[in-house]
């Protein structure tokens, strides 16, 4: 059985074959064919990723070397595959999730034409494939071809209704946005062959950690750590990287649902927890890290609280869950970090897909001001998406309450105001999620414009089961991290994931809590999102938001006016740069000096030209002329 490490190649293997059958074949593909291979892919990957966890969950891992990718000197990069404790955690995330999500597909993008459902799929299966290579490579060049791969195909996916410009402009934002980023894990891999001559992980991390001593609070740690963070911050939606995501709800739901959960925000997660080691040999950047995050996790969810549109409240909440994540990589829980990329890929899958199943009940109304009384039209929908709401806001014993409680924990350790924060962002999610579930799913139908009278149905079983899967681990999934405080020895992820982060245990500097104190936190928390929850149940499932926001709270539905920010300070400056090189430098510099040489050689061959008459007069007179010329020459100009 251990021979099945070494089929691990199949697991992005098969969602490339995907891939190119889907996008090749698409003229010719029938609907049904192409959601089965497009779905099928994934489900085959899923299930090696299982025999695979079940392998690593015995203590078995290994690297597995395909071939040499790059040999320069003395440097050599293997395109390898690592499977260890991490990268299985997220085999089992990426295809898990993201199976359900292509099962998910089939029904939501029906209505598509055949070629282009099948480009839908193939871009699926490629971004799957992408993200994939990500976690499974061995170091940090093959990290970054799946790094650039998510890239390309969040552009692809985000435009995919490519004829409508806004969406096109989202994707090229985002597209943008995520190369500012990539240039700093660019450059960091470039300090990593310049410091230790290598970029595999295990080549890396033993020499950090052999010189540990020397090596703490270098400024060659610092900045590499800082460069990779860089790249974090643009792929995971961070401060000041972050307006990209918002807008990559442009694309189909099940692509925000895989784009939110399962694959693309995360990878600056797993980067950071797979460089665990170097991050907790860099404590100024782990509170650069942490900083970042918590600032992240309560501007984004101060904007949450003021949106209408059910995607966007999303959206938003993504980008405050990825800043809850980042606080517990600064603060040092990398396990917390993981498994709230792990309880998070649940809940937040279930509600972009229950969002998907409203807007598709509601023929693509997309504004929660104008639904309301759901909860009788969509009875799958609404249980669902109601225990998704209770397991992002930290109710126990739902999955992220122990996710998220583990984190708040920690950084109540490290630093009581993050503590703080992070509490009153809890807060603050609890009172956003269930605004959106009131005024969607309770109170009045309030649609019927919309829909001409007529009431909106459930969706069908393809798309419900996904929901009711993912919402069954939404509620169950954190049971895996149960904290010693309330079960001694039932934190399994934390054991399991012991060997990936025990050399940075023997540097860190512990926080240890007393039961009191873990109890006394648990129970504010759990308070102030009951409080927020009840709030917010009275105050829009009977007296629904319908009016526009004024004074504050227009700033925060204007989202602190950021984007015009950007626009204001980079934005117009480039363009106003960019019209100048283009009309000055371009046309009135460079094209009239290129331009006027060649009038000029022009100019000179026409007047050089009338030397040659053809009549044999002017030659003896020119000749005649020149002679005399010499002879002045000889004797006059150079005595």
């Amino acid at each position: 059985m251990k021979n099945v490490l070494q089929l691990v190649w199949l697991i992005p293997l098969l969602p490339l074959i995907g891939f190119l059958i889907n996008g090749l074949l698409r003229k010719q593909l029938s609907k049904s064919l192409t959601s089965v291979i497009g779905s099928g892919v994934i489900l085959g990957s899923f299930v090696v990723s299982l025999l695979i966890f079940l392998q690593v969950k015995q203590g078995h891992t290994a690297v597995v070397n395909l071939f040499d990718f790059i040999s320069v000197g003395k440097l050599s990069i293997p395109f390898s595959f690592q499977v260890d404790q991490l990268s299985s955690i997220f085999l089992l995330i990426i295809t898990g999730v993201g199976f359900l999500i292509h099962v998910y597909s089939a029904a939501y993008m029906h209505e598509e034409e055949g070629q282009h459902y099948a480009r839908y799929f193939a871009y699926l299966n490629l971004f799957v494939f992408s993200m994939l290579l990500l976690v499974l490579g061995s170091n940090y060049v093959i990290m970054f071809i799946g790094w650039e791969g998510v890239g390309l195909c969040s552009y692809l996916l985000i435009g995919y209704w490519f004829k409508n410009t806004e969406y096109t402009n989202a994707a090229k934002k985002a597209f943008v946005m995520n190369r500012i980023g990539d240039l700093g894990f660019l450059l960091a891999i470039f300090w990593l062959v310049n410091k230790f001559g290598t970029v595999t992980y295990s080549g890396v991390f033993s020499q950090v950690a052999a010189g540990a001593a020397t090596l703490d609070g270098s400024a060659a740690i610092v900045g590499i750590t800082l460069l990779l963070f860089v790249g974090a911050t643009g792929k995971s939606a961070q401060i000041p990287l972050y307006t990209w995501l918002p807008d990559a709800m442009a694309g189909p739901t099940p692509v925000s649902a895989l784009i939110h959960a399962a694959t693309m925000v995360t990878a600056g997660i797993y980067m950071i927890a797979r460089s665990n080691i170097l991050y907790t040999l860099a404590p100024f950047t782990q509170a650069i890290v942490a900083v970042i995050g918590l600032a992240t996790a309560i501007f984004a969810a101060s904007i949450a609280l003021k949106q209408n549109d059910i995607k966007k409240v999303l959206a938003y909440s993504t980008v405050s869950q990825l800043g809850y994540m980042f606080l517990g990589l600064g603060v040092g829980a990398y396990t917390g970090a993981v498994f709230h990329v792990m309880t998070h890929a649940f809940f937040k899958a279930l509600l972009f897909l229950g969002a998907g199943s409203v807007i598709h009940a509601m023929h693509h109304e997309q504004d929660i001001r104008k639904m309301g009384g759901l909860r009788k039209y969509l009875p799958i929908t609404h249980i669902t998406f109601l225990l998704g709401c209770i397991a992002i806001a930290g109710i126990p014993p739902f999955s992220g309450f122990f996710s998220k409680d583990e984190i708040l924990a920690a950084a109540y350790g490290a630093n009581k105001v993050y503590w703080i924060v992070g509490v009153i962002t809890a807060g603050m999610t609890a009172f956003y999620m269930f605004r959106l579930y009131a005024t969607t799913f309770l109170g009045q139908f309030r649609g019927g414009e919309q829909l001409h009278g007529h009431h909106p149905h459930e969706s069908p079983a393809a798309m419900t089961i996904p929901l009711i899967v993912l919402a069954i681990l939404s509620v169950i999934g954190g049971w895996i991290g149960i904290p010693e405080v309330l079960m001694p020895n039932a934190h399994s992820l934390e054991h399991f994931l012991d060997p990936i982060f025990a050399e940075s245990a023997k540097h860190a500097h512990a926080h240890h809590l007393d039961h009191n104190t873990e109890y006394m936190l648990m129970g504010v928390s759990v308070g102030i999102a009951v409080i927020a929850i009840f709030y917010a149940l009275g105050r829009y499932s009977k007296r629904p938001e319908l009016g526009e926001p004024t004074g504050f709270g227009k700033v925060l539905a204007n989202k602190w006016y950021v984007d015009e920010l950007y626009n204001f300070i980079i934005v117009k400056p480039l363009n106003w740069l960019g019209k100048l090189l283009n009309n000055f430098v371009e046309k009135d510099v460079l094209d009239w000096t290129v331009n006027g040489v060649g009038r000029l050689i022009g100019y000179s061959s026409r007047q050089v030209r009338l030397l040659q008459s053809g009549q044999v007069g002017s030659y003896v007179l020119l000749m005649v002329l020149g002679i005399l010329a010499f002879f002045v020459i000889q004797f006059f100009v150079k005595k």
